[in-house]
């Protein structure tokens, strides 16, 4: 099994290497992280990662010759399954409003809309629980109250509840994990999540929607 690590110079993979090579050894998987559209064109499972502002991930995606076409084909034509982290899995809504409107992926329904309205610290940053909602193959083992690693100032307004895996409370419930068919995404960072981010890790490499 390939699992390509899309780069796309927006953000440090190092951690997310690690983490995916490490889980990977323990499913026979190949961990290549690479900006090659015809790399993850192949792959039988594909991770997106994203660290910064929307508007300057979807660019730096858009800028890389064939990658947007390639991962479509892969994930909607194919069913690869897919798994978009932080700004990665922001980036599958229809539109986000981050700095400007600038348009998603739109493989999930939803925005991408600020924290706001609570007399919190923005970012929401550090360890935070999890709400479990809906039961998921890449939820196995993993229960309300485990804790995962956050860093974000704007959340994903899923349009669809059904698509709406977990919430954390943060002044209210902020979007932790969204899904729908072989698509996933957590806005926290399973890398850094320890336990509970290499087991969701773990059941991603298994999962076979």
């Amino acid at each position: 099994m390939r699992v390509a690590l899309v780069d796309y110079d927006s953000g440090n993979l190092h951690s997310a290497e690690k983490a995916f090579a490490l889980m990977g050894r323990e499913a026979g998987a190949d961990v290549i992280v690479t900006s090659d559209p015809a790399v993850v064109a192949a792959a039988d499972r594909i991770v997106l990662p994203g660290d910064g502002a929307f508007p300057a991930c979807r660019a730096a995606l858009d800028a890389v010759p064939g990658m947007v076409e390639a991962l479509c084909d892969a994930v909607l034509e194919r069913g690869v399954p897919f798994l978009g982290i932080c700004v990665g899995m922001q980036m599958l809504a229809d539109i986000g409003h981050e700095y400007r409107d600038t348009k998603g992926l739109g493989w999930i329904g939803g925005e991408i809309d600020a924290i706001k309205g609570r007399d919190l610290k923005v970012p929401h940053m550090g360890w935070n629980d999890l709400s479990i909602l809906h039961p998921h193959p890449l939820l196995e083992g993993i229960s309300t109250g485990d804790h995962a690693y956050f860093v974000h100032s704007w959340q994903f307004r899923v349009a669809d509840p059904a698509h709406l895996l977990a919430t954390a409370d943060y002044g209210g419930p902020v979007t932790a994990i969204v899904g729908r068919d072989n698509i996933a995404g957590t806005q926290f960072h399973p890398e850094k999540s320890q336990d509970v981010g290499l087991r969701l890790i773990a059941n991603f490499l298994r999962w076979k929607p």
